[in-house]
Formats: C-alpha cells, structure tokens, sequence
C-alpha cells in the first residue's frame, strides 16, 4: 500500500510517500522565503507561495519515488490546524487528484500527524506519551492507542516554539533575510552561553497541573533587555539565548516527568518543530532514562512540518477502512478529537 501525503497548513509545501510500513519512499519539503523580512508568517503570502509550489512538489515527491499517480492507493492531506487559505491549496489539490485518479482521501489532523512522524522511524508501541513542541502548540498527550489521544496538559498562553521566536527577534538575531526559524538561532547562540547566567523564571513550577506557560518567561528576558546598554547586551546574547533555553527545556522536561509519574508510562516520544533542539532531546533522554523509561524522537527534518507524518498518519487511517468525501473542508482550529476527516 502506498500513500501521497500533502501538507500546506503554514508556510512549508510538503508531499511525500509511505508505504504500508511507514517506510519513506519520498520526502519533498519548499520552504517559503518570502516571509523573512516581515518577522512572521504572512498569511497571504503563504497561500500564494503555496499555489506557486504544490504542484511541482507532489510532481517531485512522486518521482523520487518511482510510481505514478496510478500506482498510488491514498491521499492524505492535512485539514488543519493550520491558517485557513495555505490548508485550502493542499485541500484542493488533493481532492482533485482523488476525483480524477479515483483514489480515496483522507483529511488528517496536522498534530496527529507529529504524533506519527516518530513511528516512521521507531517501533514504539502505545500506550506511550507525546510531548508535542511547535511555533503553534505545546503539549503533552497519552495515546493510549493510535487515533485515540487525551490531552494531559497545554500552554496557556505562548507556545514554546513561539517563544523561541519571539525572543529571537526581541535579541536582534533574526537575519535581514532568509529563515525566520527563531528557534535555531537561538539554540546556536546558546551553546556558546552561561546557562545559568541569568535567573529566568520556571512558570507553574510548582502547579499540580500538566500545563506549561511561557509569556511570563518572555516577559522576563524582554525586561532583562531593557536595562541593558547596546553594548552590554553583545557581550550578554549567548548568556541571555543559553539562560532563555534553560528555562524552556526545564519547564518542558519537568512536566513531562510529572505525566510519567502521574500515568505510569514510560515510553515518550518528542515531537514537533522544538524537537529539533539538541539541549531538549539531551535532558529529556537523561531524565527519561533515570527514570527507566525510554525517549523516542524524529530525525531533524521529520521534527518540522512534512508531508512523510501526513502520509503515515493517513496510511494509518486508511488502512482501516476510513474515507473522507469530496466535500472535505478545511478547518484551522481542528480538535485532535475526532482525529480523521
């Protein structure tokens, strides 16, 4: 069985294709460049670059992987979360290759998709946790089995990919153009930094709850900033982006070691765009193992948004019997539950 993924629910225009072992045959991800000088995503811009994209995209994941539209037995396509007109340029392509190849579709929910980019890779058998990591979400998640998840705890306000950005751009280190992934170069400046430099607070430390927050940290480091001189804060960056990352990383692995306690299990897959940070995946592996538990996480280019977990995900639905019709329409603010079109 092989699957087409498509992904368009920001500003990557992804296909790939899998087979019935979520074996990757394909992996095509275009990322938008047009955004850089705008400090964000523009929404306009995004679908436009995507309309551009798509097509030359699944043109090229099909290629690289030796079969035809034919020879393909699904679609997946994501049907959010995401902003509402990248999601509609995927949406659009694929029900149209599924009407004119007489191939089924399937909508996937995009989280659930980061959920599957670790089984493309790993074995991991539920029940196992998830702690999802992107620009758009933070959470930690029980999956008791595939395509059945409970929401353990969430961000209640700024993700944790967002901070990342966020601050980023508040220390001057995004460049004039090209990636706007704050994230990396925070991470970069950080390995040369003072980790505990710099006293930042660890928000809901202490909350019995599995929620996370990062505005109050966002806030800090931005006063931090503000009593600086232009000088002072050159001579501080690497301190500032280590100190900042340390307050991330502990908040999210501190959680994350309450939901292994509070369910018992000890299985945790790491997944989303944050998932690439090297710091992360060190300390959660390190207190995961402690604890004798054992850490699973995608290769780098599977941590940020693909269409190769669309297409798992998708084969995984698919494979059961479930379907979506034509009428198939985007829905930016999709709940994990139901977790298929």
């Amino acid at each position: 069985m092989l699957v087409l993924g498509i992904e368009t629910s920001c500003d990557e225009t992804a296909a790939a294709v899998v087979d019935e072992t979520y074996a990757l045959r394909a992996n095509v991800i275009s990322s938008q460049q047009e955004h850089a000088l705008f400090g964000g995503v523009v929404p306009e811009l995004a679908s436009r670059a995507h309309l551009r994209a798509v097509v030359p995209v699944v043109r090229e994941a099909l290629g690289r992987a030796g079969v035809g539209l034919a020879e393909v037995d699904g679609i997946a396509v994501t049907r959010g979360p995401g902003l509402v007109g990248s999601l509609i340029v995927g949406l659009s392509l694929a029900k149209a290759l599924a009407l004119g190849a007489g191939k089924p579709l399937i909508g996937v929910h995009h989280l659930e998709g980061h959920i599957f980019s670790n089984l493309i890779e790993h074995p991991i058998a539920p029940p196992f946790l998830t702690l999802l990591v992107s620009g758009g979400h933070t959470e930690l998640l029980r999956v008791t089995e595939l395509g059945r998840y409970e929401l353990l705890g969430r961000t209640r306000d700024d993700a944790a990919g967002e901070a990342f950005d966020k601050v980023a751009k508040l220390l001057g280190l995004l460049p004039a153009s090209g990636s706007v992934m704050g994230g990396r170069i925070v991470a970069e400046w950080a390995a040369k930094g003072n980790p505990q430099a710099i006293a930042f607070p660890r928000a809901l430390e202490r909350d019995e709850s599995l929620d996370f927050s990062f505005s109050g940290l966002k806030t800090a480091v931005l006063n931090h900033v503000r009593r600086l001189s232009g000088d002072q804060l050159q001579e501080q960056l690497s301190n500032i982006a280590a100190s900042f990352q340390a307050a991330v990383v502990d908040a999210l692995v501190g959680k994350t070691l309450r939901a292994v306690e509070y369910t018992g299990i000890r299985t945790v897959a790491l997944a989303g765009g944050v998932a690439a940070n090297l710091c992360l995946r060190a300390c959660l592996d390190k207190a995961v193992r402690a604890r004798g538990g054992q850490l699973f996480y995608p290769s780098p280019v599977l941590c940020t948004d693909n269409a190769a977990m669309i297409a798992a995900a998708g084969l995984f639905h698919l494979s059961r019997g479930r379907r979506s019709g034509l009428d198939l329409d985007a829905a930016p603010r999709l709940s994990l539950s139901p977790p298929h079109g």
